[in-house]
């Protein structure tokens, strides 16, 4: 033996010596089926292994690893260099639960800028307790986002990239592959990786994931006569820098708008085809509000601070236009708060006493406030420029809104009574719909990029969270959405999560399959 490897060339030798010293894979190339490489990403041992049965098409996974979380991450990785638009698909399962598995071990998969374990990256993951989430880091070094799902295990994922768009389609019984919800921006520079990866979420455990008819396929692009349609994602997300996790509601093809939480934490409130609907907070099944002969309503609506009372901009037929109504929570007969049209509700005052709504008119818009019981208006804006959104901090003192009066459009607050208002923005970044946290500790606002004009739909826009204190903003989550996403006040009671709305344009035939 030691005759035969003296006679190995130096170069061989050398190859020998840079695949093992990079923890790259040995096998050859058949034995990674459709992939070109494997690797341990951070720190993994035992080193994870990949086994191929090209019978049955079937990848298994072994893998230690801390996490694949937070701003490091530690799993086994099967990967290909790609570039264009993408996706993967495959039966994922953990075929066996040895005791004290974590039920956070994961099954994912990858799409990945390079194999630094802070990386920039997204990914469909299934949990060991069944749990699933489109988990995304942003920047190099960022804490990982997600957005989860408390569906079970599906049968088969797929995760699709078409331009900067990442998308999650499901399967949970055989099914055709829909899309769940889940979709992000995220851009990836060419080529990335795309694989399967397996982490323990135990650094001193093992487990296995296995993948079955597994597809890695190049999309065509949508034809230019493609039609779109338009998926909503009612969502909820925590505010914590650490655990910036979102939780889908529900999901369908339609248009939701507007969330409302409830004062005692348990349901949503939002609209959808012109009628208020309410579900709770973790899933399940939108019942309709009975709204009596009330139509079209908006997304204006919000709950009176002890939840009693729910406040809507809707059309009565009687009385043509958009006024302010007011109905009990539980739903019933609807009594009409402002006799002018084209009153669109915003917020209640902390005393319930009070609600400040807004008028549009001849490009032109501004804020008012009208006592519950109806009666005269007071003005708190003038002028010709878009005061709009209207929110009471939580001790009554001061009402945020956004307006454009300095140029571009910023987040400004005035007193109660209108008076003294100063600017609290000043970035640029077409600021909206300011709303501060019950606590007054967060104000929410939504901001479009600089450049965009309005308040439109289905554009790329940005959740931040500014600090009333000292001013500071720090940005959330970027998703598709604008106009709907949080018009009203949407904090939950605990200060610390709020709802939204997200969106996704899918081509209509997208079905899970290549197009």
């Amino acid at each position: 033996m030691s005759r035969w490897f003296a006679r190995l060339s130096p170069c061989f030798l050398a190859l020998v010596f840079l695949f093992s010293s990079h923890g790259l894979s040995q096998a050859p190339l058949a034995a990674l089926g459709l992939f070109t490489g494997q690797s341990d990403v951070g720190s993994v041992t035992p080193p994870g292994t990949l086994a191929y049965d090209f019978v049955n098409r079937t990848y298994t996974i072994d893998s230690a690893g801390a996490n694949l979380w937070s701003t490091v991450d530690g799993f086994h990785f099967v990967w290909k260099k790609v570039s264009g638009d993408i996706s993967i698909t495959a039966d994922v399962q953990f075929p066996q639960t040895p005791a004290g598995a974590s039920p956070h071990r994961k099954a994912l998969l990858m799409f990945r800028q390079t194999l630094d374990p802070d990386a920039l990256y997204a990914d469909a993951a299934i949990h060991g307790n069944g749990e699933t989430a489109l988990q995304y880091r942003r920047n190099k070094g960022d804490t990982t986002q997600g957005i989860e799902f408390n569906i079970g295990a599906p049968k088969t994922l797929r995760l699709e990239k078409r331009g900067d768009t990442i998308t999650l389609f499901v399967s949970m019984h055989g099914e055709p592959l829909h899309q769940a919800g889940a979709s992000i921006k995220l851009h990836l520079e060419e080529p990335f990786y795309a694989g399967i990866g397996a982490c323990a979420h135990n650094k001193d455990a093992v487990e296995r994931a296995t993948f079955a008819n597994l597809e890695l396929k190049p999309l065509a692009q949508p034809a230019a006569t493609a039609k779109l349609a338009l998926y909503s994602s009612l969502q909820t997300i925590a505010i914590d820098n650490n655990a910036r996790a979102a939780m889908v509601v529900l999901t369908e093809r339609s248009r939701i708008e507007a969330p409302n939480w409830s004062r005692d934490g348990k349901s949503l409130t939002f609209t959808r085809d012109g009628r208020l609907w309410t579900i709770p907070v973790e899933g399940g099944t939108a019942t309709p509000i009975d709204i009596g002969g009330l139509t079209d309503c908006t997304g204006s609506h919000g709950l009176s601070p002890d939840g009693k009372w729910l406040a809507m901009t809707c059309t009565m037929p009687a009385n043509p236009g958009r006024r302010v109504y007011i109905v009990s929570s539980a739903g019933g007969t609807p009594r009409m708060v402002t006799e002018h049209p084209d009153s669109y509700f915003h917020s209640w005052s902390p005393d319930g006493k009070t609600i400040a709504f807004t008028r549009p008119s001849h490009g032109s818009g501004n804020i008012y406030a009208i006592s519950v019981d109806g009666g005269p208006e007071t003005a708190l804006t003038t002028g010709s420029g878009i005061s709009d959104d209207p929110d009471y901090s939580p001790d009554g003192q001061y009402i945020y809104f956004n307006s454009d009066r300095a140029g571009s459009m910023e987040i400004w607050r005035m007193h109660a009574d209108g008076s003294r208002p100063e600017q609290v923005t000043f970035d640029g970044m077409n600021n909206w719909t300011p709303h501060p946290s019950p606590d007054g500790e967060s104000i929410l606002i939504l901001s479009f990029g600089r450049g965009v004009t309005g308040h439109p739909a289905n554009k790329d826009v940005m959740l931040r969270i500014l600090d009333p204190a000292n001013g500071k903003i720090r940005d959330l989550v970027q998703i598709v959405g604008g106009s709907g996403t949080d018009n009203v006040p949407d904090w939950a009671p605990d200060s610390a999560h709020f709802a939204f709305v997200s969106y996704q344009m899918l081509p209509e035939d997208d079905t899970g399959s290549t197009q």
